[in-house]
């Protein structure tokens, strides 16, 4: 099994991760002429630059100890060497740095100058200016002073150590062998250094025959230059791994001053490398191996559940995200802090999101401050699920930074029909409707979002009365952007859920805005599956199914479903224009209020069919057979005709089968069963066929 690393390197391969609130946003966009550290572009030049630093930190001390002279081809790489370190030099007054202090991506070219200024820019230039060429002095008669200023060229080595920092959180290689390599390349380059400065002493000893190499070999300086640097390897390699065959030793002073230093050397070298390797095989570097652990559990646990690639992205991104946040303890630090400075440090960063919000325009600035510190900020990381199709929301959500995808599920196959971006919100659905969720919300990028819970959120809307009737006028606003929405208005819509209904007595009026939901949302229900139905049939939609008329808010889609089945014709979907268009083309043709059906075919009307029964006594079920009508357009006409079939014309009033008065015509379905009074209680029943 193998995880798809493309989908999720860009974000983990990145130090910056968005601060909690939305004070970044606007720093993203950086301004013209600047590079971001993040940019593809610039991690190429980063890798093009280390292959120079490697051939840097050999050549430097090699060239101080063994060449008197520099061959002319060499002189000229050298050069062309220091040019693309040159060029790296101007770019750093370009390249944009992330402040530790506020977690912003600085792009001010003012303070970026500045900044490098004052720290790396005089080492990088002494270590990239080419003293000999600039002071006119020839290489073949440069002194040692002239040489040891060319090895500030090993200053470019702090580059290597930040490869191999990012190395060891790339979950691409393996943790134990990256920390490996990085001891031997230690290792390496400290026998080189000392090998070759070992040489020098030897080599500029008054007395070649009292040295280390000439007592051995005291026509050492005719071998070949190959023979003395393996020579002064064997040294350094010995000496460091203090195994001592009496071969090579100090012959005098100096050499033995620096033998002393550097088997001083070799005990921190020793103990560093020694520390680091228990601490690979025993502790397994603690924090950062319990996340390459992680990694391990979750790649095991999807090859033996045969996870589907899909979610082991989304598992192996999670944990990603997870490792990224748990260093940052931005909620070890809220939690250990008083109620009070959380509220105000909460309002301080969301507060300007959330008053934004669509659904909260309007509303008093108390309920802003009620909410506000009842909601958790959650980092998501990209193609991970926030909320899943048909699922029971029990959460509203904010988006804060980053974007996501709005998704349904046809047939097997995922099609995006919108998108949300900061400052919008979804989830509403779910915890102001109670209805399951329609769409799927998956994040495109690393995503802060805000979090709260459906019993918090109406449990602070029970104390905010006027606040109620605001919000739910704002969704239904939403929902009246929609085709087959158009004609709900406040006044005609019963679904306004904080207000009392018209079919609801007083004292019977739920206090609680989760039972005023349930009862103020059936005559919306109702209306908005009528309007479905004919505008579907209008368009000759090949809608199989006329589901449970869901709906999105403004700005994404309007779908129905009818669970169990739920499926949908394919030949209705529209993905040509983004994905943003109605599944079904529902609103296809504009709703003109008509009850009537218009077929698919010729036009033709379909009316609903009623059948009425009347009834003498009020405590009886039925008393004759019913009588199958077409439903007429007004209730007026409605009792009329029933008053014909029947020969009564004193009947005022109309109930279902549950003795629930009737008084618009708009809730009548196909297939009711309707009731009426007469003024001696009699009744008649009527049945939609």
């Amino acid at each position: 099994m193998s995880f798809s690393y493309a989908k999720y390197s860009g974000f983990f391969s990145s130090d910056l991760l968005p601060s909690l609130g939305t004070k970044i946003n606007h720093e993203t966009k950086l301004r013209k002429y600047i590079i971001s550290p993040l940019d593809l572009r610039y991690r190429a030049w980063e890798m093009f630059l280390l292959f120079l630093v490697i051939y840097t930190a050999w050549i430097t001390p090699f060239e101080f100890a063994f060449l008197i002279c520099k061959i002319d081809a060499l002189v000229i790489f050298d050069n062309i060497v220091n040019c693309f370190f040159a060029i790296d030099i101007f770019l750093n007054f370009f390249m944009a740095y992330l402040d530790k202090e506020s977690y912003i991506l600085v792009d001010d070219p003012k303070k970026i100058a500045i900044r490098y200024l004052s720290t790396w820019f005089i080492f990088d230039v002494c270590s990239t200016v080419p003293f000999h060429d600039f002071l006119f002095i020839d290489h073949k008669e440069s002194g040692v002073g002239f040489k040891l200023l060319s090895m500030l060229r090993l200053w470019r080595l702090r580059r290597v150590s930040a490869l191999f920092a990012r190395l060891e959180k790339d979950i691409r290689f393996n943790y134990f062998w990256t920390r490996y390599a990085k001891l031997i390349s230690v290792t390496l380059f400290a026998v080189h250094c000392a090998g070759c400065f070992n040489y020098v002493i030897a080599d500029r000893y008054p007395d070649t025959k009292r040295t280390w190499i000439g007592a051995a070999n005291p026509n050492f300086k005719e071998d070949s230059l190959w023979d003395r640097y393996i020579t002064s390897l064997y040294w350094s390699i010995v000496t460091l791994t203090t195994t001592g065959y009496g071969d090579l030793h100090a012959e005098n002073t100096r050499e033995m001053l620096f033998d002393i230093f550097y088997m001083l050397f070799n005990l921190g070298l020793t103990s560093y490398i020694i520390g680091n390797m228990t601490n690979l095989v025993v502790h397994w570097t603690g924090y950062t191996r319990n996340f390459r652990d992680n990694v391990e559990a979750a790649q095991e646990f999807a090859k033996r559940n045969q996870l589907s690639p899909r979610i082991q992205d989304q598992v192996l991104s999670h944990i990603c995200l997870k490792f990224k946040t748990e260093s940052l303890q931005q909620k070890e630090t809220m939690n250990v802090l008083p109620k009070a400075i959380r509220s105000s440090i909460a309002h301080y960063l969301f507060l300007p999101i959330v008053q934004n919000v669509s659904l909260f325009r309007g509303v008093s600035r108390d309920l802003l401050f009620q909410l506000v510190p009842e909601m958790e900020a959650e980092y998501y990381p990209p193609k991970e699920d926030v909320i899943l199709q048909n699922e029971s929301q029990t959460d509203f959500y904010i988006i804060v930074s980053g974007a996501l995808d709005l998704l349904v599920d046809i047939d097997g196959r995922e099609q995006i029909i919108g998108k949300a971006v900061a400052g919008e919100s979804f989830g509403e659905i779910g915890v102001l409707l109670g209805r399951p969720q329609p769409y799927a919300v998956r994040t495109t990028e690393i995503s802060q979002i805000l979090c709260l819970s459906r019993k918090t959120f109406l449990n602070i809307l029970r104390d905010n009365q006027e606040d109620q009737r605001i919000i739910m006028r704002n969704l239904i606003q939403e929902l009246q952007g929609f085709g087959g929405f158009d004609n709900v208005d406040e006044e005609s819509n019963p679904s306004l859920v904080f207000n009392n209904c018209s079919h609801v007595s007083k004292q019977d009026t739920p206090t609680n805005p989760s039972d005023l939901i349930s009862i103020n949302i059936q005559t919306l229900e109702a209306r908005t599956k009528k309007q479905v139905e004919n505008e579907g049939e209008s368009c000759g939609c090949k809608l199989q199914t006329v589901l449970d008329h869901s709906v999105v808010p403004k700005g994404r889609i309007e779908m129905t479903q009818s669970p169990p089945e739920r499926r949908w014709k394919e030949d209705q979907l529209d993905t040509e224009h983004g994905g943003n268009k109605s599944i079904h083309e529902v609103p296809c043709c504009s709703y003109s209020g008509n009850r009537s059906q218009t077929g698919a075919k010729g036009g033709k009307s379909i009316k609903k069919r009623v059948t009425i029964h009347k009834r003498n006594n009020i405590n009886s079920l039925q008393e004759q057979n019913g009588k199958l009508i077409i439903l007429p357009d007004t209730l007026e006409e409605l009792f009329r005709m029933a008053g014909q079939r029947f020969g009564e014309y004193n009947l005022k009033k109309v109930v279902n089968a549950e003795d629930v008065e009737i008084d618009e015509i708009d809730v009548i379905r196909d297939g009711d069963h309707l009731f009426f009074l007469s003024t001696d209680c009699s009744c008649v029943e009527t049945s939609t066929m």
